[in-house]
Parts: structure tokens; sequence; C-alpha cells
């Protein structure tokens, strides 16, 4: 699996019958040259999307997991560039308020990082919580779609 450079740190991108399937940060270092139109797409349009020339991703995309977890990373695709919901909002949208800690699970299990944006999912307090790349990339992210934050993250 090729690993690209971000500003923010390496992403790790995989691809599976066409369709981008995988975008996970990681302490990989980058490798070797990507010869796949899906992960050469994918890295351009990443590359534009932390420029400020690119707000929304078009891309196929291919995913796994259970029905629910495909029903809320699919809501978490609604949410625009620069707006943010929570976790609760999520849930509620499903028609199951109460499945507030399963749509967080689902959230945190999302295996692909920025292009479904769930950073732009927060705490119903309005706070920072969970991201499975870590909350300073969470912020970081955030901030470049012009989320400005009072005060220090931790």
């Amino acid at each position: 699996m090729p690993v690209i450079y971000s500003p923010i740190g390496n992403i790790r991108i995989n691809s599976k019958e066409g369709c981008l399937s995988e975008l996970q940060f990681t302490e990989e270092a980058t490798d070797g040259k990507i010869l796949d139109q899906v992960l050469l797409a994918t890295q351009e349009q990443l590359e534009e999307y932390f420029s400020g020339k690119r707000k929304v991703f078009d891309m196929p995309i291919g995913l796994g997991g259970t029905d629910f977890q495909r029903k809320v990373w699919m809501e978490v695709a609604k949410i625009p560039f620069g707006q943010t919901t929570t976790y609760m909002k999520i849930s509620q949208k499903l028609g199951n308020p109460s499945a507030i800690r399963a749509a967080g699970a689902a959230i945190g299990a999302n295996p692909i990082l920025i292009i479904l944006p769930c950073h732009r999912v927060l705490g119903s307090d309005g706070d920072l919580t969970g991201y499975a790349g870590g909350l300073n990339k969470k912020k970081a992210l955030l901030e470049l779609e012009g989320h400005a934050f009072q005060g220090s993250l931790f």
C-alpha cells in the first residue's frame, strides 16, 4: 500500500476493485511511485485540499463494514466543508438518537479519513473528541477548513 506525504502526516492509501478503500494516517515513510489511477487521483485531490484549492472530493470509494457502519459513513460524507456536526445529530439523522455510542464507534472505524470527513464530527458540547488520526490532526483539518478554536486543544 502506498504511503504519501501530507502537511499534517503521512497517509497510507489503498484501492480495491477500482475504488479508494483505505486512507489512514501512518508513521510509515513515504514510498514508491503510484501507478494506480484511483490512488493517483486521490493523491492529487489531497494535495489540492491541503493547498486550499479543493473542498469536495470526487473519486469512487469502496466501503466494507456493516450496513450500520456504511449508513453512518454516508451520513458523515454529507457534512459540508467548513461545517461540523455532533455524534448525537448523526444518530438522530439515522432515526435512532439512542445509538449515539454505536454511531461514534462506526465513525471511529471510518476506513477513509478526510474523504469521509469524520474530523467534522464533534462532541455535543463542541469539544474535539476521538479521531483515528489523533486529535492534533483533527484540529489541523478543522483549522484548514476555517474552524476557529478558542484557547488550547489540550
